[in-house]
């Protein structure tokens, strides 16, 4: 699915003396981002396709779409590329690769829902962690833009990694790197939990876009203006031509963030001697909480009671009768999904079959599709909450827009549910494990019943109004019978020859039908208008229990 980029440049060494003494170092780092966006709607159509009107091929756009391995020269097609499918079940493997029909995603669903669109004009990035510290150079694997048809969500991806980092320093890479916008900034003006500095760079060390975290008052001008927060410059870049939805610029989409401003991210470590990791580093680790003291757990003791259980799985730890497990780990919780292992197993680092190889493919796509579920179930939950406060039951072109917005969203998530929502992907055990660990932190199963409930609801408000009116209106037409049933009795006793009309001249009949005619039509309007009062009083008049004086203030109402 787009992660076989071949990775020529080599890896970014950091400058000397980045950590202390002594201190436990990463052999190779690699760290995924996953930033899922909301887009907003192009026009009245019930299915969007954001992605075409990204991906336009004009000549300053960076983007372009990636065409997958499956549809390429299948000389081409690698072993790692069938490890990769062969991992999900049938339905998954739609839903990734499609059935081969070509890529018009448009013409059905036979053909991959999914699609990638990747910028190769950024190469590496420079991360200044802290004021006053040596910038850390990290090379770039990938930036990719993930659009899903028929949901207006779309997930950025980028890929960094680096060789012989301190320990602290991918600690805090993971924690810093990946946020959207300060949460709050320092006495001295530094951004809180952000990098002091951030910039893109190309393949020959031009800066692209730099952040400004420490721009207080345009974080602070933006949420007084719009109550949304502002996106940081760099992320802002590194987006377009996709543009913040409240923003002044032009773009062909625009998006607003679903989620809290730190994003989802995978971390990969390996390290000789893994198992010198204290109890506190994997804590920190699973938590993406930064680096700290190694001997001091970041939080009170009972917090963590029960963390391995509930954060760790640890299948391949350990040496069982003689066998390399390669001393792996994997930590998530949700937010982070964390894999250390030994930089010396050579199953651990091979990029083609080992460890590694699954981490930037099958583990990067259970991870992708737990998120995309959770952004997905965020997004039918704005679209509702929105619906909602939009509807004004005395305004009727407001209940009509609200109608037919349930109506879509109804239909929308009948669609999620029957082609994206998978409680399984896998039946291998290592996949189907770490899916369920990272779908257990996300809440999806409970998010997922709360918007199908949400909708049910909306649903049943419009059964219930549509009963409503249904009733209203046999009771109106109920009262216009009853009332109706005495002119025509009336109509049909004069019908019995008492007057003697077929001696009369042409115009003479037809005069005395327009007579007849419209004070009739005259008196069936006024009875319609009145028959929810009329109807009151016919229940007043066949009630026994009230008396002659109440029945004529009912029939006093009428008027």
């Amino acid at each position: 699915m787009g992660h076989s980029m071949n990775e020529a440049t080599p890896p970014a060494r950091p400058a000397s003396g980045e950590a202390a003494a002594g201190g436990l170092r990463i052999n190779h780092f690699r760290q995924i981002l996953l930033w899922p966006v909301h887009l907003m709607p192009l026009g009245d159509a019930a299915i969007q396709d954001h992605w075409t009107h990204v991906c336009n091929g004009a000549p300053d756009n960076p983007w372009r779409e990636v065409e997958d391995e499956f549809t390429g020269n299948p000389s081409e097609f690698q072993e790692r590329h069938y490890n990769e499918f062969v991992t999900f079940l049938p339905a998954v493997q739609r839903f990734l690769y499609g059935q081969g029909l070509g890529k018009a995603v448009r013409r059905g669903y036979g053909e991959s829902p999914i699609r990638v669109l990747r910028r190769h004009d950024i190469a590496q990035v420079r991360v200044t962690l802290s004021a006053g510290g040596p910038p850390i150079l990290f090379n770039i694997a990938h930036v990719d833009l993930y659009f899903f048809f028929d949901i207006d969500v779309a997930m950025l991806a980028l890929e960094i990694h680096a060789d012989d980092l301190p320990l602290e320093v991918a600690q805090e890479t993971m924690f810093q790197f990946g946020r959207a916008y300060p949460a709050y900034w320092q006495e001295n003006g530094r951004a809180g939990h952000c990098p002091q500095r951030v910039e893109w760079l190309t393949q020959q060390g031009e800066v692209l876009a730099v952040s400004d975290y420490e721009n207080r008052q345009k974080f602070l001008s933006f949420a007084c203006q719009h109550r949304a927060p502002c996106v940081a410059a760099h992320w802002e870049y590194l987006l377009k031509p996709l543009v913040l939805h409240h923003t002044d610029q032009k773009g062909p989409v625009r998006y607003r963030q679903l989620e809290y401003y730190r994003m989802p991210l995978m971390a990969y470590f390996a390290m000789e001697r893994p198992d010198r990791l204290t109890r506190a580093d994997n804590v920190r680790l699973a938590l993406a909480s930064g680096s700290g003291d190694s001997s001091k757990l970041p939080l009170g003791e009972n917090y963590f009671d029960d963390f391995k259980a509930q954060h760790c799985y640890d299948r391949f730890q350990d040496n069982i009768d003689g066998r390399d497990w390669s001393s792996t780990n994997y930590w998530s919780c949700g937010l982070s999904f964390v894999v250390t292992g030994d930089a010396k197993n050579r199953f651990f680092v091979d990029t083609e079959r080992g460890f590694l190889a699954r981490f930037r493919h099958q583990h990067f796509l259970l991870f992708l599709i737990a998120h995309f579920h959770r952004a997905a179930l965020q997004m039918f939950s704005d679209q509702l909450a929105g619906a909602v406060s939009r509807l004004d039951v005395s305004d009727n072109t407001a209940v009509q827009a609200f109608r037919r917005e349930t109506r879509q969203a109804l239909e929308a998530f009948l669609r999620f549910t029957h082609r994206y929502w998978f409680p399984e992907i896998s039946d291998q055990a290592q996949t189907r494990d770490l899916f369920a660990l990272c779908r257990g932190h996300l809440g999806l199963d409970r998010l997922y019943e709360d918007i199908r409930q949400e909708v049910q609801d909306m649903s049943q408000y419009l059964e219930n109004e549509a009963m409503r009116r249904q009733n209203e209106t046999v009771v109106r037409l109920t009262v216009v019978t009853t009332f109706g049933l005495i002119g025509t009795i009336v109509t049909g006793f004069l019908g019995m020859n008492l007057f003697s009309w077929s001696d009369q001249s042409p115009a003479t009949k037809f005069m005395l039908f327009v007579l007849i005619f419209a004070p009739t039509v005259l008196l069936t309007l006024y009875t319609v208008k009145k028959s929810r009062r009329l109807s009151e009083f016919l229940d007043a008049l066949a009630d026994d229990s009230l008396g002659l004086a109440e029945k004529w203030r009912a029939f006093w109402r009428i008027w």
